[in-house]
């Protein structure tokens, strides 16, 4: 491989007019496509296989219209001190809003007057509007939210206090700051990295290219592979992240070859051969974990996860051809003014770097730094043995927000279930009585523990389906109320043997519930799928059984740190005032997943180009405790920049009002520094340096059956070693470079 890369780095950099032409077009082309496409639509949300998805789409069978997964608002009333919703002057005004949101949009289906559908509190203080819309809240236009936002202006003027919840208000995720926040910071850091303002800007120009062509072709297919508006985020946080680590392997292997006093297009050559053969496998661990996605069966990720690892093939590709080609426009300046001078003096030669420092000292204490890596990781991940699965609702929002008055509101005047109520469907279709079943159904949910109200049944107009709503006592995300659901299915069981009536719970609490639990049971498939197929690629790389089984486990153990620190924030509220946590609760659902996914990519990431430079300086004849101290000396550098860019990058998500957004800055970013700066620059150090030459043991027999792949570049020194003289083309230089 080593050599094939070589020969495509190097035909790059002399084709270098050529190649930047090429990815210039494509960005335009892939820019036109998004622009001339229309703008996406909400992506479907299904949960295929669950009781409350199945409800679901029983419902839009047999209540046609009902818009059974559409978004719903209430706005709720709470009448000044000393008076009562019931009072004339108040009831008129909420009537005035209940005929105004019924004219605000088209995209309505049904407005409830709360004086006729029971929706004031036994103390006459609070009352409630139900607003059904027709679409899901990600397609409701911004003159549909706009007027529901502006509801209540009225009545505000009179004293009532008018607060409005549920998912009509949530809105796409918007990108800006955060994204150009982490740009800065990782101008800022390639600048001190590199110490000159050419070889920054290669990566971040490479990296905004990949992640503008890959973004514009998701926005381009959106409609027609129905990806939805919010499938792009993920593609870009992974884009940017691996274009830029990838651009900055490759850069620094080219400036350390010019140092060795290559010629510029050898140089290049050498860097892709080398390098880009690391960036080809650390890739391909990454579009493992987010393929690896599809184990989940939730057909939304599914698509993020294809979505994201197209992205990454993009950067790949940018990595291996339009660097090569840059570097020739860059000439020399790749190099600071200083670094140019010493090599066009010969006076430049290698220093004692802080990686170098740092390989030596582990090489000494490597046991006492692996016992306080691992302990210390081990003691922050213990919160982890807590972890409590949910989805966010309007009770997790800051308390400044609407949504969350709106919550607190109905939690003070109907019941803290009352904002996560259950919709029990029964299919009468076999016994041709669905009202009889659901009156059956609903004696029998009245009676268990933690049911504080049961709605008289809705049934179709066929007769053979009937709906019934079930108010917990308690919040939505708590135990007790999950526990209410799994004990209404259990009852539907028996039901369905009595009389041949089929019971189902879904709602929003149910589908959550439905939600946490398959992915809760995905975690150790997926975690089984992608660790096993990065073992057997980590293998490839490094012609070792131990180098690899390290990597995987000092991943976990980083992963599991992580998942840690963020029980220990946001559920327990450990430092929460410091990170912005106003409400503690369960960890979002997709929390573990979709770090394992992330970080699992950029610790390959790290450990492939920090090993594959050590395994390079061992297959080349230095003993393994060189090989340690040459591979820090040439990338620890390199994986700290690239580490502190990406922590600058999630972290800036830290700062958003909204807490499953914060939660994910958060995870990430403590993730990739016990990754980077724990597992990577301590514990891999420390167990090689304990290993020595057992690390790069592989069995002969399984040695044999393994593709040599040739990362280190050994075939490729070989073959330029026996070149005859000129073998390699003369660079070609540039006019005015």
């Amino acid at each position: 491989m080593a050599t094939f890369l070589y020969k495509i780095g190097r035909l790059a950099f002399r084709r270098r007019r050529f190649v930047a032409l090429l990815w210039v077009a494509l960005l335009a082309l892939a820019g036109v496509g998004a622009a001339s496409a229309s703008a996406p639509a909400a992506s479907s949300f299904s949960i295929p296989g669950t009781e409350a998805q199945k409800a679901f789409d029983l419902l839009e069978q047999r209540f046609p219209g009902a818009s059974a997964d559409g978004a719903t608002a209430r706005v709720v009333f709470k009448a000044p001190a000393g008076e009562k919703m019931t009072d004339a002057a108040n009831k008129a005004e909420v009537r005035s809003v209940v005929d105004e949101l019924s004219a605000g949009s088209p995209q309505v289906s049904s407005v409830s007057d709360p004086y006729t559908a029971n929706a004031v509190s036994k103390d006459g203080t609070t009352a409630y509007v139900s607003v059904a819309y027709k679409v899901s809240g990600m397609e409701l236009t911004d003159e549909t939210r706009g007027a529901l936002e502006e509801t209540g202006a009225d009545a505000r003027a009179q004293g009532l206090s008018v607060e409005i919840g549920g998912d009509a208000l949530q809105a796409a995720p918007e990108t800006g700051a955060t994204e150009i926040i982490g740009v800065a910071v990782a101008a800022v850091v390639l600048v001190i990295t590199f110490g000159s303002l050419i070889a920054a800007g290669l990566p971040l120009l490479t990296a905004l290219i990949g992640v503008g062509v890959g973004i514009s072709t998701i926005t381009a297919l959106a409609n027609v592979l129905d990806l939805g508006s919010t499938t792009s985020t993920l593609a870009m946080m992974i884009g940017l992240a691996v274009g830029i680590d990838y651009a900055l392997f490759i850069v620094s292997r080219y400036r350390a070859e010019l140092t060795e006093g290559r010629e510029r297009e050898e140089a290049a050559g050498r860097a892709v051969g080398t390098a880009g053969s690391a960036v080809v496998f650390a890739g391909l661990t990454v579009v493992v974990a987010l393929v690896g996605l599809a184990v989940v069966n939730i057909p939304m990720l599914t698509k993020m996860g294809f979505a994201a690892a197209g992205t990454v093939v993009i950067a790949v590709l940018i990595a291996l051809t339009l660097i090569p080609a840059l570097l020739g426009f860059a000439g020399k300046r790749v190099h600071g003014r200083k670094a140019r001078t010493a090599l066009e003096n010969g006076t430049h030669h290698h220093k004692a770097n802080m990686g170098t420092r740092w390989a030596r000292f582990v090489l000494r204490r490597p046991v006492a730094v692996l016992v306080t890596a691992v302990v210390g990781l081990g003691a922050i991940a213990v919160p982890a043995a807590s972890l409590e699965l949910g989805l966010p609702d309007d009770g997790s929002q800051p308390v400044s927000t609407t949504q969350r008055k709106a919550y607190d509101l109905l939690s003070d005047g109907f019941g803290p279930g009352f904002n996560g109520p259950l919709m029990v469907v029964v299919d009468g279709k076999a016994n041709d009585n669905a009202k009889a079943a659901a009156t059956e159904v609903a004696d029998t949910v009245r009676e268990m523990d933690g049911v504080a109200a049961v709605t008289p049944s809705t049934v179709n107009k066929a007769g053979d389906t009937a709906t019934i709503t079930v108010i917990p006592e308690d919040r939505p995300s708590s135990v007790d109320t999950e526990n209410l659901v799994h004990s209404i299915r259990d009852t539907g069981g028996e039901i369905k043997a009595d009389n041949g009536a089929e019971v189902l719970v879904t709602g929003a609490t149910a589908m959550n519930i439905d939600f946490s639990e398959k992915m809760n049971a995905a975690l150790v498939p997926y975690l089984a799928l992608v660790v096993g197929l990065a073992f057997l690629l980590l293998m490839l790389v490094f012609r070792s059984v131990l180098v690899p089984l390290k990597a995987a486990l000092g991943f976990l153990l980083s992963v599991v740190a992580a998942l840690g620190a963020v029980v220990a924030v946001f559920q327990w509220g450990w430092l929460g005032s410091l990170f912005g946590v106003e409400q503690t609760g369960p960890v979002m659902s997709m929390m573990p997943i979709f770090m394992v996914g992330v970080v699992f990519g950029l610790a390959m990431d790290y450990e492939v180009f920090l090993v594959t430079r050590m395994r390079e300086a061992y297959v080349h004849g230095e003993r393994p405790g060189e090989a340690v101290v040459t591979g820090f000396r040439h990338g620890a550098r390199v994986v700290s920049a690239a580490a502190v860019i990406m922590i600058a990058v999630f972290a800036g998500f830290i700062g958003s009002s909204e807490a499953m957004i914060k939660m994910i800055g958060f995870g990430l970013a403590i993730a990739v520094f016990f990754d980077a700066f724990v597992v990577r620059m301590a514990i891999v150090p420390a167990v090689l340096a304990l290993l020595g030459r057992k690390a790069w043991w592989l069995p002969r027999w399984l040695d044999r059956v393994l593709p040599n792949v040739d990362v280190e570049g050994e075939a490729l020194r070989k073959r330029l070693e026996t070149a005859p003289e000129g073998g390699p083309e003369p660079e070609r230089e540039l006019v005015g470079v």
